[in-house]
C-alpha cells in the first residue's frame, strides 16, 4: 500500500510539474493557507502548539516524527470545525500506526470548504425577468492528503525523524481547480521533562498548478471589465517550526505542559511580532492541565497582530483559545474554542467567539 501510494505521488508530481512548466510561476504570501490554520481540537485549544508535543494520529499533520508516540496499534482521529459561525467548515481524518518498534506510519485527509455558493449569473433572463429558478450552488473547497512516515535515529538517544508526502487539490466550482505536491519533514527530541521539536513545511517548495475555465469565468469578466484569468503556478516556499515543551509532575493527581512553537516564515513581510523583508517570526504559547491524566484543560495565545482602529491608532491583538478534553482507554474527546479579541468580534462571530473545534480520537491494539 505504502509502495503505490508513493507511485501515485510521483504521477501527480509528474503531472503538476508539465502542467507548471507552461504556465506563469509566482510565489504569493499565504500560498495554500488552509494547510496552516490547524487540525485537532488538542492542539487548536493550545493555539497551535505541537512541533515538540504532537504524540497522536494528528502528528503525521503537526509533526511526523511524534507518529513514534503512539501508545496503541491502530489510531484514529477526526475533527470538525465550523469557521465565522459556520460559513466555512475545517473537516479533518487520520490514521496512523507503528510498524515496528522503530518506525510508523500515517495518513491524513484535510478538507476546508465553503457550500452552498449561490451563483446568479443567469437570474435575469433576456426579457429582463428574474427567474430565482435559474439559480445554481457551487463549492469553493481545498483538500490535502499527507502520507507521513517517521523513524527512530538509531545514531542519537531519543531523537525521532519523519517526513510527510502531501497532495493537494483545490477546486472553485466549474471555475477553477488545481493540483499541487509537496514534502513536510520534522525531528523531536526528549531529554527527561523536555521535548524539543523542528518541523520544516515545504521543504520543496510546494506548487500548486491552476487551469480555469475560460468559458464559465466569460461571462462574469466580460461584466466588471477585467482580463480573463490564464493558467498559473503558485509556490509555497519554506516555513519552519521551532518547538519546546516541558512537563511537571505537580502531586500524585495533577500534572500540567508549558509549550511553545515559533514559526518563521520566508514569504516577505507579514503582520506578526517580529517581521521584515527577509523573515517573520510569529511565536505562539499553549498550556495544558492535567487531572489523573484523564481531564484536561487547555488554554493558548497565538495569531499576534498589529491592527488599525477606527480613530487611526494602532491595536496589538492576539487571539486566546480554550479548550478541554476528556481521555479514557483509547478514547479521546476534545472541544475548543477560538475567540477574537476586543473589537474585533463582530456581528457574524456572536460573542466573539469565530471557530468551534469537535475532534475524536480512538486509539486500539
Amino acid at each position: 500500500m505504502y509502495k503505490i501510494t508513493l507511485r501515485f505521488c510521483f504521477v501527480v508530481a509528474m503531472l503538476a510539474f508539465g502542467a507548471a512548466a507552461t504556465a506563469q510561476v509566482s510565489t504569493p504570501k499565504y500560498s495554500n493557507e488552509f494547510l496552516n490554520i490547524g487540525v485537532g481540537a488538542r492542539a487548536l485549544g493550545m493555539g497551535n502548539v505541537q512541533a515538540a508535543i504532537a504524540d497522536d494520529a494528528t502528528a503525521g499533520y503537526w509533526n511526523p516524527a511524534g507518529l513514534l508516540n503512539l501508545q496503541y496499534k491502530y489510531n484514529i482521529a477526526l475533527m470538525h470545525s465550523e469557521l465565522f459561525a459556520g460559513i466555512a467548515k475545517n473537516d479533518y481524518g487520520s490514521f496512523a500506526m507503528p510498524l515496528d518498534d522503530k518506525s510508523a506510519l500515517g495518513v491524513s485527509v484535510i478538507r476546508l470548504g465553503v457550500d452552498d455558493i449561490a451563483d446568479t449569473r443567469r437570474l435575469q433572463n433576456e426579457y429582463g425577468y428574474i427567474q430565482y429558478d435559474s439559480i445554481r450552488f457551487f463549492s469553493v473547497a481545498d483538500y490535502a492528503m499527507l502520507v507521513s512516515y517517521a523513524r527512530r535515529s538509531n545514531l542519537i538517544e531519543g531523537l525521532q525523524l519523519g517526513a510527510s508526502a502531501k497532495l493537494i487539490y483545490r477546486n472553485v466550482g466549474e471555475f477553477a481547480n488545481a493540483y499541487g505536491f509537496g514534502i513536510d519533514a520534522g525531528a523531536q527530541l526528549k531529554r527527561g521533562s523536555w521535548q524539543f521539536g523542528v518541523m520544516a513545511k515545504d521543504i520543496t517548495t510546494t506548487f500548486t498548478a491552476w487551469t480555469h475555465n475560460v468559458e464559465a469565468l466569460e461571462q462574469a469578466y466580460q461584466q466588471t471589465g477585467n482580463d480573463l484569468p490564464e493558467s498559473s503556478a503558485e509556490l509555497t516556499l519554506p516555513r519552519l517550526v521551532l518547538g519546546a515543551g516541558k512537563s511537571f509532575q505537580i502531586n500524585d493527581k495533577f500534572s500540567a505542559l508549558i509549550a511553545t512553537d515559533i514559526d518563521f516564515t520566508f514569504d516577505g513581510k507579514r503582520n506578526v511580532l517580529l517581521k521584515s523583508d527577509v523573515v517573520s517570526v510569529d511565536p505562539h504559547v499553549g498550556v495544558e492541565l492535567a487531572y489523573a491524566n484523564t481531564v484536561f484543560v487547555r488554554g493558548g495565545l497565538n495569531n499576534y497582530q498589529e491592527t488599525k482602529n477606527f480613530d487611526g491608532g494602532m491595536a496589538k491583538r492576539m487571539q486566546p483559545n480554550f479548550g478541554v478534553g476528556f481521555r479514557t482507554n483509547g478514547l479521546n474527546l476534545d472541544l475548543a474554542l477560538s475567540r477574537i479579541n476586543g473589537k474585533e468580534a463582530n456581528a457574524i462571530s456572536s460573542g466573539g467567539i469565530s471557530s468551534v473545534i469537535i475532534s475524536f480520537g480512538y486509539a486500539f491494539n
